[in-house]
């Protein structure tokens, strides 16, 4: 109950803000009767046992793409119900699992968690991730509900935090939590060091390995091709087009990023940036600094045809083409490297398409796929922004290098896999055995 007095109060000192959000950016207001007093009930008409899985937004939303489909494979008379606490996170769930229930995740109010509970009815509940709420693990501890983090990280930051109030963060998250599938040893030892059992913790490596192995040549990139005007034959057909990709940036990356692209074109006038901010509400953002630099661009939400010929800059400013966009690049940049606030964004993926990345040295949010991309030679590491001009020249100067980089990428992330499995074992662990039985 104290818990929920404070939410209130919260919210209460933050309702002006909330509401200039809402009104200046249409967020927070869709599902959000649901969001306060838990989801409709879903449709379990032949009462199958319900897996729940949940993913905070877009990127845990991808990583589901990979575990989902694994569970059910292995689970066919299982339902699997997925929720989403983002607004982009519930669309792109929505256009990923368009035969599964999409709901949107509870505010962590104990009468919105029993809510859901209720709805959902469910043997398991898997949070991608993170995403740990008292109340909500609290229900879930009622209910009989084990949980399991799948992919689980800890970053020092968080370790530090969390260390401050280590007692009651046992007491109210980890003691509800029946299982965490983490991403390294580094992670495990964290939670230990937090009181975590160690019978709780399995070292699994990271799901977005087994879903990374792309092919360039699918439909969904050569569309974006075509529609960025990006195709060779609409340059030159002889000299098709470099792909500089900056991928999931976050203020000020974007002004670095344009910065050294001016001086990269001097010297590489086939050199394309293609820039994708991380959060879809700052696409205004962006655009305007666009204008305010001069440099000609295009916007693809506002393409509905496809372009005669590219401009230098392109802004990616859509949810859910990204990837399809890492197949077009020729070199890439991974966002939330150079900030020192987000510990990085996920360079797993371009490393997937085999693109050559350059990234800053904030990436404790993927420390271990940083160092081992750097150390095949898949990736570099910049030390700070003086360094992103030349690091990147190097590879759009060197075509042999931007391949050798490429294939060595895509073998690391072949390296890597088969943690899915490892955590469908994990969530096994934790099944009720009566789910079981009549699966069975």
């Amino acid at each position: 109950m104290l818990l929920n007095v404070l939410y209130l109060a919260v919210l209460a000192v933050l309702a002006p803000w909330l509401l200039w959000r809402c009104a200046a950016t249409g967020r927070y207001r869709r599902d959000l009767l649901a969001k306060l007093t838990g989801p409709a009930a879903v449709a379990n008409l032949d009462r199958r046992p319900v897996a729940w899985f949940h993913a905070v937004s877009v990127g845990e939303v991808n990583l589901l793409g990979t575990l989902v489909p694994a569970f059910r494979a292995r689970h066919p008379d299982w339902l699997a119900v997925v929720s989403s606490t983002t607004d982009t996170g519930l669309a792109e769930a929505r256009r990923r699992f368009a035969d599964l229930p999409v709901i949107p995740w509870p505010l962590d109010f104990t009468w919105a968690a029993a809510a859901a509970f209720d709805a959902v009815n469910p043997a398991v509940l898997v949070l991608a991730e993170s995403e740990l709420w008292p109340n909500t693990l609290a229900e879930a501890a009622r209910h009989g509900v084990p949980v399991v983090v799948a992919n689980a990280r800890l970053s020092p930051r968080s370790a530090r935090r969390l260390a401050r109030v280590a007692g009651l963060a046992r007491r109210v998250l980890f003691a509800h939590v029946s299982r965490f599938a983490v991403q390294e040893p580094e992670y495990a030892a964290r939670l230990r060091a937090l009181g975590v059992d160690a019978a709780a913790l399995t070292v699994t490596g990271s799901i977005k390995y087994d879903g990374a192995l792309k092919d360039r040549d699918t439909p969904a990139t050569r569309a974006l091709a075509q529609l960025l005007g990006l195709t060779p034959q609409l340059l030159d057909s002889t000299t098709p087009p470099l792909v500089l990709l900056a991928g999931s940036t976050h203020a000020p990356e974007e002004e670095l990023i344009l910065a050294a692209f001016a001086r990269l074109r001097e010297r590489f006038p086939r050199v394309r940036l293609v820039l994708v901010p991380r959060h879809p509400d700052r696409f205004e953002e962006v655009a305007r600094l666009l204008e305010a630099v001069g440099v000609p661009f295009a916007r693809r939400s506002r393409l509905s045809l496809p372009l005669a010929a590219s401009p230098p800059v392109l802004l990616l400013d859509t949810v859910g083409e990204l990837g399809a966009a890492w197949g077009l690049a020729d070199v890439g940049f991974v966002g939330g490297t150079l900030d020192g606030r987000r510990g990085g964004q996920s360079m797993i993926e371009p490393a997937g398409y085999g693109v050559p990345c350059v990234f800053g040295p904030h990436v404790w949010n993927f420390k271990d796929a940083a160092r081992r991309l750097v150390e095949v030679g898949a990736a570099t590491m910049i030390a700070d922004a003086t360094e992103l001009e030349p690091a990147l020249a190097a590879l759009l100067a060197d075509d042999a290098l931007r391949e050798r980089m490429g294939s060595a990428a895509r073998e690391q992330v072949r390296r890597q896999q088969g943690a899915t499995a490892r955590t469908l074992d994990a969530i096994d662990a934790v099944l009720p055995a009566p789910a079981l039985r009549r699966v069975a």
